[in-house]
């Protein structure tokens, strides 16, 4: 071996395994890069069984894989999605059996828009898009209820404007305090809890679920998606008044009913007792006048009716007045015809004493006595025939009676106790009481038997 070898053995250089290397790089990116914040968008994103994260957060010219684990994952408040600008916080890591180095994230956060603010977005879309907030499923809240249940804090502000509105306008309103915390973690599942216990225990008409104002933070667990499914499956109304006239909930809008704060809550809820006796007495006022003017009407109908039913009697008895009314013109017509013959035969008996036709005299006397005769047979004659027509009305209307049918042989029975006229047999039974009308008398039976054909 000459020296030029032995030259190069000397300046041999290192030679790394794979696995070396690879743990070199390893070792020094964690310790050059241990906690960095990155800029970027989201792509490739996609969420496993496993609840981890996978995801690649890229710019216009580079991209670097990025993984969130299941525990990082549950403190976020929004979900990724592909294209979203976010700022990231992690750490350097390589993963060994790959060669490839990735961002291991511990913070996620939307660029330029708060991240409860994006998961109020996105749980709201959510719920809009499976129907949940949909008016045609949200029930009426009862005109004025008798019971309500309120889920809130038994120490805020919230519950003792609610009883003060309460008191004020309807203080027979029984109200049921479900004491629950109304904010921090696990303030939801109280809530839930209180809304099954309100449904299955206490018999209430509607349950509000309420708190004063706060911060968008203060109010988060009422932007639960399983708070705003047990609205839904609440069988009683639910009325829900969280924070101020500006702060809208995920409960708001699940409600069957959503007020701007707890006073207004009681407003919409109950109306003022003196309101509703004043309209009462108004409804009962028009009732009154209504069933007033009603009953003026059915009485002239009946005055109407009663005019239109005439006594038969009455009929014979205006006959019998007709008939005297013509008698008498008839002896008027007599006598003003009598009068004007007399009359003419003064005259003509005048112009007979002036000619002395003693004859003409004579056989006008005894045309007059004729003529008289004739008159006097023509009234007679007409006389009889109208008491005629009486006689046989008379007797008409007696063959039509009832007692007229009785003389004939036939009964009118009646049932007993009431006196119900019988048509047929199959309105009574053996045993039975009846009364007999016969033409003279009565007669009380027991029904034996009854024969129906």
């Amino acid at each position: 071996m000459n020296s030029t070898d032995n030259l190069f053995e000397n300046k041999r250089p290192h030679i790394y395994t794979v696995s070396d290397l690879t743990q070199r790089i390893k070792e020094l990116l964690e310790e050059h890069f241990d906690f960095i914040w990155v800029e970027a968008e989201i792509s490739n994103f996609r969420s496993p069984s496993s609840g981890h994260y996978y995801m690649a957060l890229k710019d216009e010219a580079s991209q670097i894989r990025a993984i969130m684990f299941r525990p990082q994952v549950s403190y976020l408040m929004f979900r990724p999605e592909d294209g979203m600008k976010v700022i990231a916080r992690g750490r350097i890591g390589v993963y060994q059996p790959r060669g490839e180095y990735q961002i291991i994230l511990d913070y996620l956060e939307p660029l330029g828009v708060g991240a409860m603010a994006l998961a109020f977005e996105q749980l709201k879309k959510k719920l809009a898009d499976q129907g949940v907030f949909d008016k045609a499923i949200k029930r009426p809240m009862p005109f004025l209820p008798q019971r309500v249940a309120v889920i809130t804090s038994p120490t805020g502000a919230a519950i003792r404007d609610f009883l003060k509105i309460i008191h004020r306008r309807f203080a027979n309103i029984a109200v049921i305090v479900i004491p629950v915390r109304v904010q921090g973690e696990g303030a939801a599942l109280e809530m839930i809890e209180a809304i099954k216990v309100a449904n299955s225990e206490l018999d209430v008409d509607v349950i509000v679920l309420t708190r004063g104002g706060g911060s968008m933070e203060d109010l988060w667990e009422y932007n639960n998606e399983e708070l705003a499914l047990a609205i839904r499956a609440s069988r009683v109304p639910v009325l829900s008044a969280v924070g101020h006239e500006i702060d809208i909930t995920i409960s708001d809008l699940a409600a069957d009913l959503s007020a701007p704060t707890p006073s207004a809550a009681a407003e919409l809820l109950v109306a003022e007792k003196e309101y509703i006796i004043k309209d009462l007495n108004n409804i009962r006022e028009h009732l009154r006048s209504i069933i007033t003017a009603n009953l003026n009407s059915l009485s002239q109908v009946l005055i109407m009716i009663r005019k239109g039913l005439r006594d038969p009697r009455k009929g014979i008895s205006d006959s019998w007045m007709r008939l005297d009314e013509l008698n008498n013109r008839l002896i008027r017509v007599m006598d003003l015809i009598v009068s004007e013959q007399k009359a003419r035969i003064s005259s003509e008996g005048r112009s007979l004493l002036l000619y002395s036709p003693e004859k003409r005299i004579i056989t006008l006397v005894q045309t007059i006595a004729f003529r008289r005769q004739i008159f006097e047979h023509m009234i007679d004659k007409y006389i009889k025939e109208r008491y005629s027509i009486l006689n046989l009305l008379e007797g008409k209307i007696k063959e039509l009676g009832p007692y007229s049918v009785l003389k004939r042989g036939y009964s009118i029975t009646r049932k007993l106790p009431d006196k119900t006229a019988l048509r047929s047999a199959t309105g009574i039974m053996a045993g039975d009481s009846v009364n007999v009308i016969l033409a003279e008398g009565e007669i009380d039976c027991l029904v034996e038997k009854v024969i129906e054909d």
